[in-house]
């Protein structure tokens, strides 16, 4: 009996999972908006094998090198130094390529750290059929440092989104589910704690520690939780109080288990619908602080960086109007995604 009642609670779940996909994909404008966000984060995750100054394979002498994935010294391919090879060292780039020796670079040729040392003219220099998008003031790509700089603030974005969100599910569940004495203290605790200077204690953190992705996202992730917490707290406060859930009380049933198994899955849909939100204010407070000097080491590829050096070089009109595409067209997929999920947990649209 109790096997087929739990077959019967997971078949209803999968139904209703099955029905919310189909209106999503109904929803025309985020449907298509997940999947150009899906396609592109999916090629920024192959960065290396797109945009790199090592070739993805040499053939050398007969013998077959990947230096994507091992380090070379110059002897390998006739050079006279132990030192990493330079793929783009007009020697190497002969040895390379002559007398059936063969070397299969990525479609662009530079990383986000290699400098183009053969510009004619000051930099930042303009679109060229070699950057595509022109380069930096320090002669980097922009093309590359913008395809690792997306990678690394959807990654930045999903692990501050996920780790505010499992803070702030346990934190307003607690707060819901047991109400009284700690909720009250929940509530000026975050009230307390809500009101304290964020940027200022950025600020403080970057002039004593080394900045870094992880340093960033531990004190972002102190703050971001207390916005999702509000609205599962409101769902557990609705619950507690339902039949069902005082019927499994009185079993004897843990509150732990009452907390997972019933409650939360009736309070995700608050969670799940501020997800892309949440996200796209991830990413806009990486951008935000990089283009401050507060986020990630200079030499990270970096949206925000690449918007401090547009505003310092007004003239290289390249370097902001490719960030802002890049930057804005991730921002609105996000958005889409994020109206389409709303309208699609919408029980009035049930």
């Amino acid at each position: 009996m109790k096997a087929l009642t739990e077959k019967l609670e997971k078949d209803k779940v999968m139904g209703l999972g099955r029905r919310r996909w189909r209106r999503f994909r109904r929803n025309r404008r985020g449907f298509y908006s997940l999947l150009v966000f899906s396609f592109c984060f999916f090629l920024s995750l192959f960065a290396e094998g797109i945009s790199n100054d090592v070739p993805l394979l040499v053939i050398y002498e007969g013998e077959a090198y990947f230096p994507l994935f091992h380090t070379y010294p110059e002897t390998t391919f006739g050079g006279d130094f132990e030192t990493e090879t330079d793929y783009l060292d007009p020697y190497i780039v002969e040895r390379l390529t002559t007398n059936g020796n063969r070397a299969y670079f990525p479609l662009n040729r530079h990383s986000f750290q290699s400098i183009n040392f053969d510009i004619d003219g000051p930099v930042p220099s303009p679109p060229t059929r070699e950057n595509v998008l022109g380069t930096d003031d320090r002669g980097r790509d922009v093309f590359a440092r913008l395809l690792y700089g997306f990678r690394l603030s959807v990654l930045f974005g999903f692990a501050l989104t996920g780790v505010g969100t499992i803070f702030g599910i346990i934190a307003g569940a607690i707060q819901g589910f047991f109400g009284g004495r700690i909720d009250l203290f929940f509530q000026r605790f975050i009230e307390i704690w809500g009101a304290m200077p964020e940027l200022y204690l950025l600020i403080i953190f970057a002039s004593i520690f080394k900045p870094s992705v992880l340093l960033l996202l531990i004190l972002l992730s102190l703050f971001s939780w207390m916005g999702l917490s509000d609205y599962v707290r409101a769902e557990f406060l609705k619950g507690r109080n339902m039949e069902y859930v005082k019927a499994a009380k009185a079993l004897g049933v843990s509150n732990v288990t009452i907390m997972y198994r019933h409650l939360l899955p009736n309070g995700m849909t608050p969670v799940i619908t501020f997800l892309p939100f949440r996200m796209s204010a991830s990413i806009l407070a990486l951008t935000s602080l990089d283009f401050l000097g507060l986020g990630v080491p200079p030499s990270t590829p970096s949206l925000g960086e690449l918007l401090a050096q547009g505003k310092a070089n007004i003239d290289a009109w390249w370097l902001s109007l490719s960030t802002f595409v890049v930057l804005v067209g991730t921002l609105i997929l996000l958005i889409f995604i994020g109206e389409a999920l709303r309208e699609t947990f919408d029980p009035r649209k049930s």
